[in-house]
């Protein structure tokens, strides 16, 4: 473990990749094999499964959990209780091994509100907004803003989090135009 870790005394982080100045707050379990960048902020009741990979500075609230193949990009924030799947087909009388587990991309600064589900196999484009109780099943551009059982897009989000007018500018003045399948920022 890097310097400047610090771990609640009832916090349990069994991995020793965890990044400089990172916080494991109690109830929080980290395994061993996971890896955690610098800065980030763990909290309480959180689960870090061996083989999620976690970026510098990402935000998990309480009661999050992370699974493996689960990689996540820098600046990220994880609201409570939201959660992440790797299986989708889970079966008790027929085990997988992790081979088999489909993986989750987060791309940078991405934000998902409270008791959101990810379900495996998606990526979430950069700086794109899910919002609380959204379930994602599918690929999220770049900035989209995405609510909804399944998750469907309703506008565009700036990279400061605010939603953008109608000709893709921001109050920040931030301006976006369209490339592929999301926004560029001009």
């Amino acid at each position: 473990m890097a310097d400047g870790v610090f771990v609640h005394d009832r916090g349990l982080c069994e991995s020793t990749s965890v990044g400089e100045g990172t916080r494991v707050w109690a109830f929080a379990h980290v395994m061993e094999g996971a890896i955690i960048g610098n800065s980030c902020n763990i909290g309480d009741h959180a689960y870090i499964e061996a083989g999620a990979v976690l970026g510098d500075r990402v935000t998990v609230k309480n009661a999050v959990l992370v699974w493996d193949k689960v990689v996540i990009g820098n600046d990220v924030f994880l609201g409570p209780n939201m959660i992440f799947t790797n299986d989708m087909r889970p079966r008790v009388k027929f085990k997988k091994d992790a081979s088999q587990f489909l993986p989750t991309t987060v791309e940078n600064g991405v934000s998902i509100g409270a008791n959101a589900t990810i379900v495996c196999g998606v990526t979430l484009g950069h700086d794109c907004f899910i919002g609380a109780g959204a379930v994602v099943t599918s690929d999220v551009p770049a900035y989209a803003l995405m609510v909804g059982n399944p998750a469907r897009q309703i506008g565009w989000v700036c990279e400061c989090g605010d939603r953008l007018n109608d000709h893709l500018r921001c109050n920040c003045g931030r301006t976006y135009v369209h490339q592929d399948s999301g926004l560029h920022q001009e």
